[in-house]
């Protein structure tokens, strides 16, 4: 049963790993068939050379299954490994309210001391999810104040808007194209409106 479950969790695995792995892991397969059919004939024939090379081929092609096994496992872990930490870590964020990437990460090693030894990983991934916190904090309260000066200037057109608003909002200069698409979907234009530069 526990061989079963093995082999479930590998196929899994298998599946989720890149291509180029999967490559790597089906290709020996394809050698050790070849290997096979070469060992059976240089057997017929008593051909001492050709059999203790393709051995030697069908060893090295099993080894080379055995370690990409190992790469396809252990890259399924990291990977695991860092979206568990991330639904953690941005939980944590979330629920604790702080902008100190220091104080975060000391929080929660505390908390989570399993993490203590992956303090380097739990910084970068604090950091990412933070960043991704003050883009959506400034993607909404971007789209809150368009919706508001667009209610006040409806009869202005997109360019006007655009002009008018980063003037009152300085903030938002280099934000243009982001403004001028959200104008676009605020006022209901269709896509070719876009802005270019």
């Amino acid at each position: 049963m526990v061989r079963v479950g093995r082999l479930r969790n590998f196929i899994h695995e298998f599946a989720e790993s890149p291509l180029i792995e999967k490559i790597s892991f089906v290709l020996p397969f394809f050698v050790i068939v070849i290997d096979i059919v070469i060992l059976e004939h240089a057997i017929r024939i008593k051909e001492a050379y050709i059999i203790m090379l393709t051995t030697l081929l069908f060893f090295l092609s099993v080894f080379e299954i055995a370690v990409v096994t190992g790469e396809i496992h252990g890259r399924y872990q990291k990977s695991n490994f860092q979206r568990t930490l991330t639904i953690k870590l941005d939980d944590f964020i979330i629920e604790r309210k702080k902008n100190n990437v220091k104080k975060i990460v000391e929080e929660f090693t505390e908390i989570y001391p399993r993490y203590r030894n992956h303090r380097n990983e739990v910084y970068h991934i604090t950091c990412q999810i933070m960043e991704t916190h003050k883009e959506e904090a400034l993607e909404k309260a971007l789209t809150d104040k368009l919706k508001k000066f667009i209610k006040r200037r409806k009869k202005m057109n997109v360019d006007d808007t655009l002009e008018v608003f980063i003037k009152k909002y300085p903030i938002y200069k280099n934000y243009r194209a982001e403004v001028y698409k959200k104008t676009c979907q605020i006022k209901g234009l269709p896509e070719e409106n876009k802005f270019d530069g």
